[in-house]
């Protein structure tokens, strides 16, 4: 596997648990912890994948969700969801606004990595990679 994820976490601790489970994988993890600088970052990172909390300083994911997906050059970028809002109208809320996946805090290192997997390679086969 392999590839670079732009990961949007303002939790250091949590920002650094998941930079290393990701790397360990194979994965190029950048970290960004503010969410109004994040689609600058996305722009300048130009990541695979992006695996982006809900709740940022600045803007929040959600915000950040809308705004990648109307962007032609993002709309098809897949974006992982990793929340503390666990309640299925945060959920439903996500996944309709194009969230690829939605995971919940706590996660499980391997369904955060499977679900990474599961993407990398859907968007390998769709020929977007």
């Amino acid at each position: 596997m392999g590839g670079r994820i732009l990961l949007i976490e303002d939790e250091g601790n949590i920002l650094e648990a998941i930079s290393f489970i990701l790397s360990r994988a194979g994965w190029q993890v950048q970290g960004h912890g503010n969410g109004a600088t994040a689609l600058d970052a996305v722009a300048r990172t130009r990541p695979d994948m992006i695996v982006l909390d809900v709740m940022l300083p600045g803007c929040s994911g959600l915000e950040i969700l809308r705004a990648l997906r109307q962007r032609p050059e993002t709309a098809a970028l897949p974006v992982v969801m990793l929340t503390a809002k666990g309640q299925l109208k945060d959920r439903e809320t996500a996944l309709e606004l194009g969230a690829d996946a939605y995971l919940t805090k706590p996660f499980s290192n391997a369904d955060l990595l499977a679900t990474v997997a599961l993407l990398a390679q859907s968007r390998a086969e769709s020929g977007r990679a």
